[in-house]
């Protein structure tokens, strides 16, 4: 007996795709202003507009990216640069991992690897709280695909439509990633210690770097990839202690 065929582009269901954009939505609405944000500091720091698109077609992370040029203003390396980025984005192993079992086992390698491109902290925790036990390809594509053009889209706005801004709305915009990050962030400390804990080491750690002289000669991108090792080292100690209560 011949099991299903796999799932593909041709055979994508309407109806789930429709309802992974509509879940998309209030993800494009904060995207769109903060890849304006990311399109006018890429400029104003003089990155070519063809690598500040290809950054956000290519890396899809909005922190790395913010990391990424705050670094270069900084004259960071090229070498600190990749292993601070690649640092903040471990994460995504971990959002992946934690899909895949939910995911459609029949799916080919080139098509769990486009969804696995298109998942960032939002359509993760979208997806994640999605009832259903399994996650269809179509749905998953339509949320990560909405995402990502509203990224780009906000990017492409930033460099070439957005030069006439007040200045004052222009620093507004800024704050909309803060202000995502602390939305998914607070929520998940009132129902977690150990990611409370998380954050609290990170808040120190980086107070820590920032003001005691002794670190005063720390580069920012060692400050956060050290920031990152110990908080998520002892976050996974408590998470681990936790569930063997």
């Amino acid at each position: 007996m011949r099991g299903k065929p796999e799932p593909s582009f041709a055979d994508l269901d309407r109806r789930p795709f429709v309802a992974g954009c509509q879940a998309a939505v209030p993800i494009a609405i904060g995207y769109l202003p903060i890849g304006i944000t990311f399109g006018l500091l890429a400029k104003a720091v003089s990155i070519p507009n063809h690598i500040t698109l290809m950054m956000s077609m290519l890396v899809l992370a909005g922190a790395s990216q913010f990391v990424g040029i705050n670094l270069i203003i900084l004259g960071t390396s090229i070498w600190e640069i990749v292993l601070t980025t690649f640092v903040v984005n471990l994460r995504h192993l971990l959002m992946s991992a934690s899909l895949a079992p939910r995911v459609d086992t029949r799916l080919r390698k080139t098509h769990r690897a486009i969804l696995a491109f298109g998942i960032t902290d939002e359509t993760f925790s979208v997806a994640s709280f999605r009832p259903e036990a399994s996650l269809g390809f179509s749905y998953l594509l339509g949320l990560n695909m909405t995402s990502f053009i509203a990224w780009n889209l906000g990017t492409w706005m930033g460099l070439f439509l957005a030069t006439g801004m007040p200045d004052a709305l222009k620093t507004s915009m800024g704050i909309a990633l803060y202000a995502m990050f602390i939305g998914l962030l607070v929520p998940a400390c009132r129902n977690s210690r150990p990611i409370l804990s998380i954050a609290l080491t990170a808040i120190v750690l980086q107070a820590l770097w920032h003001f005691s002289p002794i670190f005063s000669g720390m580069s920012m991108g060692t400050q956060i990839v050290l920031t990152t090792i110990i908080a998520s080292f002892l976050g996974a100690v408590m998470m681990e202690r936790e569930e063997g209560l």
